[in-house]
């Protein structure tokens, strides 16, 4: 016994004249919003007299091995980095099921087994024995592309996830190297702070035995006691900030609160070259950029998916199976194969909304895009002025403290001999530990602008990395 089953779509819809009319147009027309386009300049405003590659592990050129480790444990164990790496797997399989779609599919089955006990015409007992066991096929035909469109939008989505990941794995470098920077800074603060209480402490020790011996006034000694608490109290407010940049630095690197190993001082590190001029396409190595660019393409490939729905869907369905009982006298085959078309009629607005979704969300993700790239361009600039003018306050602040700290030599040598009163050397000594705790900090600002720059600039990162990944 075979059964012929044959599928079509005369019995579903007047005719097959209907779906073909239909085919000719995918949906009604989606309005989307006219965005206009991002054009890299092609000079930029930040001037310099060197130029610097954008080597992938940047981090190495500040010369400290330890800030080098710190990055790279970071980056193997941070929380964040490891969420990122969840769902680019997460937008790898999504990308996986949508190529399943544009395939056939094949499901076997074991039906109607089973044994039963039933009373014979002849009043006596009777035991059946059934089983049949059968294998199905299915497969939609993609005449108009919408499955593809919906793999293409999928395989873009993987993109813009795995460079986010590379955005997210960039910023955790860079907050590394910038807290790691920190940290030495102070510990520059702090030994200055600690010198300056040292010498703060003979001056009133001096202002102590000037005092008894009837050489200075109440004042000066008063004077001298405020200005050694003063300074006492940068130490304890200094250590404080230590224990707080380090136990940020933990989190970071994935690790409980403790000390930070330091790999030497600030004044050690190397600091890199700037460049003459920034290299183009930097819209190509921002994966910031390139993860909004992958969200627009997919964006687009859904509004494309979803006005395709309005078409006619051509789906082949095929089975094969074969049929055993007790009182069959030999075992046949059973099998059917067709198809149908299934073409949208009325739903109610359903298909257009869809549609509109799919519109509205194509112009958040070109806004987005281009948000992402007027603000790549505007910090890869305001990080190249800030690292130029940052070295100009440099070089002007450590003047600033050379003449001061030789003002206050001169100021004590006065002082000693009588020629100047005490307040002449506090206020070179208040202004000598502001001079010198500038400089610290300026120098934390210079290196930490050239990591800033880095990131800016998109690191080593380059589209291309991304760019041959594949999502199949």
């Amino acid at each position: 016994m075979k059964r012929r089953v044959l599928r079509c779509v005369s019995s579903c819809v007047p005719g097959l004249g209907v779906a073909l009319l239909l085919s000719a147009c995918a949906g009604p027309p989606v309005k989307v919003s006219a965005v206009p386009a991002v054009v890299e300049p092609a000079t930029w405003q930040g001037d310099a007299a060197q130029t610097m590659s954008l080597d992938k592990d940047w981090w190495r050129q500040f010369g400290d091995p330890v800030l080098t480790a710190l990055v790279e444990k970071a980056l193997a164990n941070n929380s964040d980095i490891g969420k990122a790496v969840g769902r680019v797997r997460e937008a790898r399989a999504d990308a996986r099921i949508a190529r399943a779609a544009l395939l056939p599919t094949l499901n076997a089955g074991f039906d109607n087994a089973g044994r039963s006990q039933i009373v014979s015409p002849f009043g006596t007992p009777l035991l059946l024995n059934t089983a049949q066991w059968e294998l199905d096929a299915a497969w939609e035909v993609d005449l108009f592309g919408r499955l593809a469109d919906q793999r293409a939008a999928a395989r873009d989505a993987y993109l813009a996830s795995a460079a986010a990941r590379d955005a997210t794995r960039l910023s955790v470098a860079s907050s590394t190297a910038s807290s790691y920077i920190t940290l030495l800074s102070l510990d520059a603060q702090l030994k200055i702070a600690e010198a300056t209480l040292t010498a703060r402490a003979n001056s009133l020790r001096l202002a102590k035995t000037e005092f008894a011996n009837g050489y200075s006034s109440r004042l000066e000694l008063q004077q001298a006691q405020s200005e050694y608490d003063s300074t006492a109290q940068l130490i304890p407010q200094t250590k404080l900030a230590i224990t707080r940049a380090e136990n940020s630095l933990s989190v970071l690197i994935d690790d409980l609160p403790g000390d930070i190993p330091r790999g030497g001082v600030l004044d050690k590190l190397t600091e890199p070259v700037i460049p003459q001029t920034l290299p183009s396409g930097l819209l190509r190595r921002r994966p910031d950029v390139a993860a909004a660019e992958y969200q627009l393409a997919a964006a687009d490939k859904f509004l494309a998916a979803a006005r395709k729905n309005f078409l006619p869907q051509f789906n082949l369905a095929a089975s094969f199976g074969r049929s055993f009982g007790t009182e069959q006298i030999y075992p046949f085959n059973i099998w059917s194969i067709g198809g149908s078309i299934l073409a949208p009629l009325f739903e109610g607005g359903k298909l257009t909304a869809l549609a509109d979704k799919a519109g509205a969300q194509r112009d958040q993700a070109a806004f987005a895009y281009r948000g992402t790239a007027l603000t790549a361009i505007s910090e890869a600039e305001k990080a190249l002025a800030a690292v130029q003018r940052l070295d100009e306050q440099l070089v002007l602040a450590i003047a600033q403290r050379d003449s001061l700290s030789e003002q206050l030599r001169i100021a004590t040598n006065r002082y000693r001999e009588g020629y100047a009163g005490y307040l002449d050397q506090l206020d070179a000594q208040r202004n000598l530990l502001s001079a010198e705790l500038g400089v610290v900090q300026l120098r934390a600002d210079t290196l930490a602008a050239r990591v800033t720059l880095y990131q800016a600039m998109g690191g080593g990162w380059s589209v291309e990395m991304i760019g041959k990944a594949d999502a199949d």
